[in-house]
């Protein structure tokens, strides 16, 4: 029970209060200094951030959201917009004079954050929330993958989070609504790919659903009437709530969504689709660029890339053309895996061949460790070929190297070494946990993914790969440079999309004609690059950017040039856009020049 205070306590503390009052009057508060005025915005931004979004909140260790899923309705999105529009009007007030440079790349890095999202807000992007590669059902579905339940709380806030389904998919099918409307949706092509896996999701028996998962293994904790009990409203939680949820998506999916969907595949194609497209190009390269230059410098990768091809095709003793070779790689049984855990196994064994080279090339190397496993089933048919998925704060497993399993004979095993390079380590992996453990930086840093550094950097390791001695066979050497050209093609193939009138089935054969990509790979980039505009962009992007920085260093550093310090350095500020990037780089170099001499 509260304790009221007296009357002799209530004079006291007026008195005292009076005279607080005057010291404050004679004595006005010290303004905040420049740095304490961004450390406020970029506190208040975190704590806002962690509200508006709770599936990074558990990622990132917060727990105290984990019963909810993110709002998405017309009035979150208006919060957020005029949230966003203050903080950036904090930022701009603020002087940069005084401020240390660590503290000018936060303040940098936050407005060029602030800036896209307020972007994104105003282009209502959410009217299409969902592509072949990532979906609200499946963000919903993998939202609390990975965190520790110890205690019954953490089972009732899975429970409650289990409840949200029906309401956060409704909003995001009223948004998708709104697209109708608008005109605003994805192409049919891509509809048809996606509607079977969401389908896939609605079950007759709730405990066949990947989210009952946790209440198959309780820790010994909880006792044996909670577990019952949990466990039958999570059963009940996942058919009330859960399953309907995902059938009136594959409903709407099959039905309304799939009349309604575009015959065009342009992204400039829909109402506002320049202004939306070149968006997409600032987000994923994080530069404002021209498509057609994109378009260009892609033809010219391509050409440089097919000539290298075609040497390692003559030195490798093959008789043949670049197609008849292509074919070979495509149907020799040598070349593919019989079961998936033969695939699995070979992943796994070349994971460990890399890590053993890691501390040749690197300086410092993450604590977290990486496990390689298979794509689910229920996404694996319309899924790429493989991805990383970086592991909560705090949580209770790993970073994840996914290997798609489905199809073996579409997975090429030649291809794998370059793939293992660029989704675990020192790829995927070794950066995102770097970036997860660094150490004097803001929250936000350690939780920001830019894809043209991240992808940039998974496509430069797979180059790398060459330099540790990881490529054991010209096929596989083959693959790397397959991969290369891939990425290469995604240049000209997204821009000839969505800016140049290029149709599917010339993307198609582009990508087919000029790789050694199976069929079924080629099919799901080529849907994957239709739905989600630019992102494939940033991949040849940010390597090429980062490998200029790379002969920049050589070249201004001579014999003094250490492979090693470049690398920490690349990595030591988490995930950077490309042109803050270069100067971090540039001090990088000046730095060296001086500790040298």
């Amino acid at each position: 029970m509260a304790t009221i205070p007296g009357p002799h306590y209530r004079r006291f503390l007026s008195i005292l209060l009076g005279v607080a009052w005057l010291a404050t009057s004679a004595f006005p508060a010290q303004a905040a200094t420049a740095t304490e005025q961004l450390q406020s915005v970029i506190d208040d931004h975190w704590q806002y951030s962690l509200r508006e979004d709770p599936i990074t909140a558990g990622r990132m260790g917060v727990p105290d959201y984990n019963d909810r899923l993110p709002g998405v309705a017309p009035e979150d999105r208006a919060r957020r917009l005029k949230a966003e529009k203050a903080f950036l009007a904090r930022l701009e007030k603020i002087d940069l004079e005084p401020l240390s440079d660590s503290d000018r790349v936060n303040l940098e890095l936050l407005s060029w954050v602030l800036e896209n999202s307020i972007e994104s807000n105003e282009l209502h992007l959410d009217r299409i929330p969902l592509n072949t590669f990532y979906s609200f059902t499946s963000s919903a579905l993998d939202a609390s993958n990975g965190l520790a339940m110890l205690r019954v709380g953490d089972y009732e806030d899975y429970i409650a989070r289990i409840n949200d389904f029906g309401r956060y998919f409704d909003e995001n099918l009223a948004n998708m609504r709104r697209g109708i409307e608008d005109g605003f949706v994805l192409p049919k092509i891509v509809v048809e790919g996606i509607a079977p896996t969401v389908r896939a999701q609605v079950y007759d028996d709730p405990t066949d659903s990947s989210l009952y998962e946790p209440f198959g293994k309780f820790p010994d904790s909880i006792p044996a009437k909670q577990q019952q009990r949990l466990r039958a409203a999570g059963k009940k939680a996942i058919a009330e709530s859960a399953l309907p949820a995902f059938e009136r998506v594959a409903d709407f999916l099959e039905g309304d969504y799939m009349r309604a969907a575009s015959d065009s595949l342009a992204a400039e194609d829909l109402p506002g689709g320049e202004e939306y497209y070149r968006h997409a190009i600032k987000t994923y390269v994080t530069l404002d660029m021209d498509p057609a230059e994109i378009h260009k410098i892609g033809l010219a990768e391509v050409r440089r890339i097919r000539a290298e091809m075609e040497a390692l095709i003559e030195e490798s003793g093959f008789d043949g053309s670049f197609a008849e070779f292509t074919e070979f790689l495509r149907t020799d049984k040598q070349f593919y895996a019989e079961t998936p855990k033969d695939l699995l196994r070979e992943a796994s064994y070349i994971a460990k061949r890399i890590d053993y080279r890691l501390p040749e090339f690197f300086g410092k190397l993450p604590r977290l460790p990486y496990g390689v496993v298979p794509v689910p089933d229920e996404i694996a048919p319309n899924y790429t070929t493989a991805s990383y998925n970086p592991a909560p704060i705090g949580g209770i497993r790993g970073g994840a190297y996914w290997v798609n399993t489905h199809q073996l004979d579409q997975r090429p095993l030649y291809e794998l070494v370059a793939l293992t390079l660029h989704e675990s380590v020192p790829g995927h992996h070794l950066q995102n946990a770097l970036a997860q453990e660094l150490e004097n930086v803001p929250d936000f840093r350690r939780n920001l993914y830019l894809s043209a550094f991240g992808e940039g950097w998974g496509l430069y390791s797979e180059r790398l790969g060459k330099e540790m001695g990881v490529y054991e066979t010209p096929y596989q050497d083959f693959g790397r440079l397959s991969y290369e050209m891939w990425r290469a093609a995604r240049l000209v193939i997204d821009t000839g999309i969505h800016s140049q009138g290029w149709t599917r089935q010339r993307a198609l054969d582009f990508l087919a004609d000029n790789t050694s990509l199976s069929k079924a790979n080629v099919r799901a980039e080529v849907d994957r690059y239709i739905s989600w505009p630019g992102q494939a962009l940033s991949y040849k992007m940010g390597e090429i950017k980062i490998r200029e920085l790379r002969q920049k260093a050589e070249r201004e550093l001579g014999d003094q040039f250490d492979l090693r310090e470049f690398h920490d350095a690349l990595l030591a500020s988490g995930a950077l856009p490309l042109s803050m990037l270069e100067e971090q780089m540039e001090r990088f170099i000046a730095r060296s020049k001086q500790r040298k001499t």
